[in-house]
């Protein structure tokens, strides 16, 4: 009977040790597993690890808006195989008020999101730089760039009001690196002062058009030609590429990065004006066309002697004209500065002398063309004379008091090419002639 319970007792022991063992090794490879899959979580990839972000930048084009160049993000997906251009400067002539709302200055752009090979092929289509920077961002902060991207395209998000020098495709993307790099590319740069002012800035891109250096200039007031910092500065396309290319920043576990690792060139312009790297001055050219209109109206003066009628006929169109041209211009000054939000114009002193009152002259010129009415006090010789005369003499006064602190516009290319003929047409070569004449 003692064996028996001996044995039973004996077989009762070894199925508890059994199972103690049994459930000792469950416990174990619970244990086992639970740290092996807490370490593929800490050191399996993320989506961020075959995400490789870059930023594209379009030298100018053709048309008068892209003259300072465009920039995009571009994202690529090692996974998918996808690269993705995300576009913040996107806008439509088609859109409903599109040129009413452009002349009030409230230009809606909004954020687009397109294949980034077909886009390539545009901007080589159209004869365009294009240069990749391929920045160095640990993985996480490349998936944090995507979900922000990928949200801000998104239709409720993807509309914004354009400005100029604060708002545009440019200052997006330098906001999406001052993100990537938790604040700190705007920290370096948000206070280091800038080579030029917002207007030489514009001008390094329109020295090659005439026109539109000179009629950019006049419409500029005074508030651009203040000095600005770098994060300012980089209301330009290619200033963004130029900042980043040399900055480091410290990431999360206190490693210090370059922002840019590589950089490719995937299309260079082919004879394309240059950007300036240094702003020229302007005034010495528009001095010269001032001097050259100069000279032709006493040319048409000194005709006067021989074919009176030519003379005549010949200074009322170019006095009409005159008043035709820098009239328009005033008229659009004097809407942009005081009805729109483009204001960027505001606090212009080309105002008090380039106006629409300049219209004016149109009609008069055609009546001093024609003939008629005389040329004694209050006709239309003594009102063309006394127009000119206000033109001079309220340019001299906005050169005059830029020597009180509160008047600094730079608007000596206005007065380069004004003052000349608006002294000829005046009251006074007529007057200092008969002084000359009296001594």
């Amino acid at each position: 009977m003692k064996t028996k319970m001996h044995t039973k007792f004996s077989a009762r022991y070894h199925m508890c040790s059994l199972l103690f063992f049994l459930r000792l090794f469950a416990v174990l490879v619970l244990l086992g597993s639970l740290s092996v899959s807490r370490l593929w979580a800490q050191t399996k990839p993320g989506r961020g690890d075959y995400l490789t972000v870059k930023v594209a930048v379009m030298g100018p084009g053709d048309e008068l808006y892209f003259w300072w160049g465009h920039i995009a993000l571009v994202i690529d997906d090692a996974v998918t195989g996808e690269s993705r251009f995300f576009d913040y400067g996107i806008f439509s002539f088609e859109a409903d008020h599109f040129f009413s709302n452009f002349a009030l200055g409230r230009l809606r752009y909004s954020c687009g999101v397109s294949p980034a090979e077909r886009s390539y092929r545009a901007y080589r289509n159209t004869n365009r730089d294009i240069t990749l920077y391929t920045l160095d961002l640990p993985p996480q902060v490349r998936e944090e760039v995507r979900r922000f991207a990928e949200t801000n395209v998104l239709p409720e998000n993807k509309y914004y009001w354009y400005h100029h020098f604060k708002d545009n495709c440019s200052t997006r993307i330098r906001d999406i690196i001052d993100l990537a790099t938790a604040g700190q590319f705007k920290a370096v740069l948000g206070s280091a002062p800038a080579r030029y002012t917002l207007r030489q800035e514009v001008m390094r891109h329109t020295w090659f058009n005439p026109f539109f250096d000179w009629f950019f200039s006049f419409l500029m007031g005074q508030d651009i030609d203040v000095p600005i910092t770098v994060w300012e500065e980089m209301f330009l396309p290619q200033a963004v590429g130029d900042r980043i290319l040399d900055f480091t920043y410290t990431d999360a576990g206190g490693n210090e990065r370059n922002l840019v690792t590589k950089v490719e060139a995937l299309n260079r312009a082919v004879n394309r004006p240059v950007v300036l790297d240094v702003p020229r001055r302007q005034w010495p050219r528009e001095l010269v066309l001032g001097l050259a209109v100069s000279v032709l109206i006493a040319m048409l003066m000194l005709l006067k002697r021989g074919s009176p009628v030519a003379s005549r006929i010949s200074l009322g169109v170019v006095q009409s004209l005159l008043g035709l041209f820098f009239g328009v211009a005033g008229s659009v000054l004097c809407f942009m500065s005081f009805f729109t939000n483009h204001d960027y114009t505001y606090h212009n002193i080309n105002v008090i002398y380039v106006n629409p009152l300049l219209l004016a002259a149109v009609p008069l010129g055609i009546l001093y063309a024609r003939g008629k009415g005389g040329a004694g006090r209050f006709s239309h010789v003594w009102f063309l004379r006394a127009l000119w005369t206000y033109v001079f003499l309220a340019g001299v006064l906005s050169l005059l008091i830029r020597i009180l602190p509160n008047f600094y516009q730079q608007n000596q290319v206005t007065l380069a090419l004004m003052l000349p003929f608006a002294f000829s047409l005046s009251f006074f070569p007529e007057r200092i002639k008969t002084f000359s004449i009296r001594l």
